[in-house]
């Protein structure tokens, strides 16, 4: 049935935790992605009405699936800042639960980065640096959080990519999503021997490298002992990379990459699934250094380049050793451009970009992830909320 004989999608609408929730659409059905609805949320006894994005979570066998959920709100309860996406709570519809998270009006980073190649532009290197200075801010301030008794968290968040970077239409940026995140929270639940959390597309080596090499007392593979804010950096140094060459880094031709099978185990599993073969995508982490970086960069501004090149330093010893160091350096590449670049630049290049893209002959029948951004091609069928 096309989309135009349909009528408006019929809304999932159920009350839990005092709040009533009023599901609009779906906002990301993906599978290499969580599912995300738009909702609207009020208080069930009245009052205003807040959009909200709602994250489904299918609950592992027994309690330990909803103590996953609990700690996931417990630990945004200690992440309050304007570059991180705020978890209002949970609710719980047919012993389903859902995360509750902070809407920000605009897209992820992949629809904008997608929008512009579908009408042959880049986004500008300010742009790109701009958005990579916001979200390690963001991750400088998660990264020294403590909880309620002072004690930090180290936490690392561990699923840093573009679908988990939101760009405001205001030209505000934030983080989201820290649900993979590595914490050490008191009393958290450890995570499953052999599941690689967080996204693989954008996973620092040193995380593989637990596995080859595995340090005295490591109690899982593929969590090193001494895993720390530095891995987010390489994350957001490849986010960076990407955005300044418009492709993924780590899909160069496949010659580069031969001993695939010696080097990563084939029973490691990844907690979502990767467009490229997991085994195939370590090795190409593993392989990933310098030269790469210079090679594929050399278009790109002296400056940020050597800004990449360091972030993405094989060895975390030889990277930023914080977030904010990343921050400051990327800040300092835009204030020193002939035209400083900041908020309103990026909302202005956004709003182009989506404008152009909203084009559908542009869009060759290709709405990308996420939903409601761009327009749906007639051809395209919308599913309903049951």
């Amino acid at each position: 049935m096309s989309r135009s004989s349909r009528g408006p999608a019929a809304r999932l609408t159920f009350e839990s935790g005092g709040y009533r929730y009023s599901a609009l659409r779906h906002l990301v059905t993906h599978p290499q992605y969580d599912t995300l609805l738009l909702a609207s949320r009020q208080h069930a006894e009245g009052g205003p009405v807040k959009l909200v994005e709602l994250k489904p979570v299918v609950l592992e066998a027994g309690r330990e699936g909803l103590e996953r959920v609990l700690e996931e709100v417990r630990l945004a309860r200690f992440l309050r800042h304007p570059n991180i996406a705020a978890v209002y709570g949970y609710a719980v519809r047919n012993e389903l639960p859902y995360i509750a998270m902070e809407h920000l009006r605009g897209c992820y980073l992949l629809t904008a980065m997608d929008a512009a190649v579908a009408v042959g532009r880049r986004l500008s290197p300010a742009f790109a640096a701009y958005v990579a200075a916001e979200a390690a801010d963001a991750l400088d301030y998660a990264h020294r959080a403590v909880d309620e008794a002072g004690r930090p968290l180290h936490l690392v968040h561990r699923a840093v990519g573009p679908m988990r970077i939101r760009l405001g239409r205001n030209g505000r940026v934030q983080v989201t999503n820290f649900g993979a995140a590595y914490s050490e929270l008191l009393g958290r639940i450890r995570s499953p021997d052999g599941l690689l959390r967080g996204d693989p597309s954008y996973i620092a080596p040193e995380i593989l490298l637990g596995f080859l090499r595995p340090e005295p007392g490591q109690r899982d593979v593929l969590t090193p002992r001494n895993l720390d804010g530095r891995a987010d950096i390489f994350s957001v140094g490849l986010v960076l990379m990407e955005m300044l060459l418009a492709s993924y880094p780590l899909d160069p031709p496949d010659s580069l990459w031969r001993d695939v099978k010696r080097r990563f185990p084939a029973e490691v599993r990844s907690e979502v699934p990767t467009f490229i073969k997991l085994e195939t995508l370590a090795d190409r982490v593993l392989h990933f250094g310098p030269e790469e970086v210079q090679r594929m960069s050399e278009e790109v501004p002296t400056p940020l380049r050597q800004i990449v090149s360091k972030a993405l330093s094989p060895n975390p010893d030889e990277r930023y050793q914080t977030a904010g160091e990343l921050r400051d350096e990327l800040r300092a590449y835009l204030r020193g451009l002939l035209q400083p670049y900041g908020a309103e630049d990026a909302e202005e290049e956004l709003a182009e970009i989506l404008k152009e893209a909203s084009d559908l002959d542009k869009l060759a029948a290709h709405a990308g992830v996420e939903r409601g951004v761009l327009p749906v091609p007639p051809d395209i069928d919308t599913d309903d909320f049951h």
